[in-house]
């Protein structure tokens, strides 16, 4: 332990102190914060003084008030020159160097009023306690208003008059109450205006589509979707590395987001970094971090992500674009728990679940070469993954409806749902976007619906246009004449009832489709299909 006169003393960090100032403006605002470390530094300067005065015997008081300056500049706070010249003399006291001016500068840029606040506080501690006089130490000049150095007086409150009363309000303690009350109000009147907006929003989407899982947020309605979101919520409970797979746009980060609330960390942040995004110079400086000057442009310290997902997750999203020579690196973080900043030699602890995601069959570069065995096995200790939307029909809708309410809400229209056409052209398109396209048709559709609901027209042409998707649906495969009946059927409705034109399309003869619509028992259309009448056979038309 560090003692100084008798008592323990600490080394604080310039950048710490730094970022507490920065916290203290953002959070509670400019007042506040002046009257947190104004108070601050007058406690601390007066502690010193009566420290200075019990160790060290002075000849006189003089001594004991000029030895205030030289411990301060000592303590790396400034730099006085001359040395003895004190915030009380005739031409008060010009200091070099301030700390607290850097790091103002630093976070904030110029200011247009002085920042030194702590050490306002702190010479007005150690010289009211060394003079037994209250005194008043401010800034008149300083470094974040662009002058050379910082300028200090000190006087009574009395001397100031009515010249500084606005600073001399900082110095008084029911101030700091006062502010702090304003600031807490403030923060909780947000938090109830956010709360406010999360449950109106959270109201909208269940009355708008009830099967959404509270208070999940996941739609999952289909079988394959379902045994996702079980298999998540129990890897949620252990701390093992996930590697989720499937297309881009099927929904891979809202189950990675799923996990990191369902898990232990669900207090801590979570942090999504697309690697594809990113060259692999900066990819190494955005996860580990850099140390000033480890290269062009890197003016200060930096952490990387793996230091502020700490305690969190991390995701790692299209981890399969991550070159050779960073999976390395990223392979090494992962099993030793720790990091490397660039440009530093020292390591440092790492506490952060790592979540990968990737629309890549990872297994095949391994294969090929192109993707590190040991990496993939060290992100694939469980693999989650998420099937196409095409392969679970059963979640189309209710997806679309949960989608809908988010664009209406955000948009301050009134949608109240989707037609039954539209619904049912919904349903027969691919999607080839999954729930991203999905997303994007429903935010168009909210801002083109002339009514309070999404019609057909609303939709995109390539989804109006869409014919049923032949795919097996809830693990059975269907009858080939089923699908061909659904098929016919839709390619009559797309061309109005027009049997001669469909015929074509189809590439059959007119009195073939006329024989395959009567074994349908279908002379009118199903599934929203218009009813035209059918003419008689043409007996000469070829099959």
């Amino acid at each position: 332990m560090i003692r100084f006169a008798g008592q323990r003393a600490l080394l604080i960090d310039a950048v710490a102190m730094g970022l507490l100032r920065k916290y203290l403006i953002e959070n509670f605002g400019h007042t506040a914060a002046r009257t947190v470390l104004t108070q601050f530094g007058f406690a601390h300067g007066w502690r010193m003084a009566e420290a200075m005065r019990a160790e060290f015997k002075w000849d006189n008081d003089l001594e004991w008030q000029e030895a205030g300056i030289r411990i301060h500049a000592l303590e790396g706070l400034f730099r006085v020159d001359p040395p003895n010249q004190g915030p009380l003399s005739k031409e008060g006291m010009v200091a070099f160097g301030s700390y607290e001016a850097e790091q103002h500068l630093l976070h904030f840029g110029r200011s247009d009023v002085p920042v030194c606040w702590t050490l306002c506080g702190l010479l007005s501690g150690y010289q009211s306690r060394s003079t037994g006089r209250e005194i008043y130490v401010l800034e008149d000049r300083c470094v974040c208003k662009g002058h050379a150095a910082c300028h200090f007086f000190g006087k009574t409150r009395e001397e100031w008059g009515e010249e500084r009363t606005a600073d001399l309000r900082y110095f008084v303690p029911s101030l700091l109450k006062e502010c702090l009350e304003v600031s807490l109000h403030r923060v909780t009147e947000s938090l109830k205006s956010s709360e406010r907006k999360l449950r109106d929003h959270r109201r909208m989407l269940v009355r708008v589509a009830r099967d959404v899982e509270e208070p999940l947020g996941i739609v999952a309605r289909s079988s394959r979707m379902r045994q996702v979101v079980d298999l998540a919520r129990r890897v949620a409970k252990v701390d093992s590395t996930v590697l989720i797979t499937g297309e881009s746009g099927s929904g891979k980060e809202r189950v990675a987001r799923f996990i990191h609330d369902e898990s232990m960390r669900a207090s801590g942040p979570f942090i999504a970094l697309n690697c594809g995004a990113i060259t692999e110079t900066l990819l190494e400086s955005e996860l580990f971090g850099h140390a000033r000057g480890a290269f062009s442009g890197a003016t200060q310290d930096r952490p990387g992500l793996f230091e502020a997902a700490n305690r969190g997750t991390l995701l790692l999203d299209e981890v399969g674009e991550v070159s050779p020579g960073m999976q390395v690196k990223l392979l090494r973080a992962i099993q030793e728990r720790e990091i490397r900043r660039v440009g530093e030699n020292k390591s440092r602890p790492i506490d952060v679940r790592i979540l990968a995601a990737t629309n890549r069959d990872l297994a095949l570069g391994v294969t090929s070469g192109a993707f590190r065995q040991d990496l993939y096995y060290r992100l694939k200790v469980v693999e989650l993954h998420v099937p196409p939307l095409r392969e679970r029909l059963e979640d189309i809708l209710p997806l679309a409806r949960v989608l809908l309410a988010g664009s209406a809400l955000a948009m301050k229209r009134t949608i109240t749902g989707i037609s039954p056409v539209a619904a049912d052209q919904l349903m027969r398109y691919a999607w080839p976007g999954n729930v991203r396209e999905l997303e994007n048709t429903m935010e168009r559709a909210v801002a083109l619906a002339p009514g309070d609901r999404v019609e057909l027209e609303d939709l995109p042409e390539e989804i109006r246009n869409a014919f049923p998707i032949p795919l097996p649906s809830m693990g059975a495969v269907r009858p080939l004449d089923e699908i061909e009946k659904e098929y016919i059927l839709s390619a009559l409705d797309l061309n109005g009832g027009n049997q001669t034109r469909t015929a074509e399309q189809l590439q059959i003869g007119s009195t073939t489709l006329y024989r395959r619509l009567k074994s349908y028992g279908a002379t009118s259309g199903e599934r929203g299909i218009r009813k035209v009448p059918l003419p008689e056979p043409d007996p000469t038309a070829s099959l």
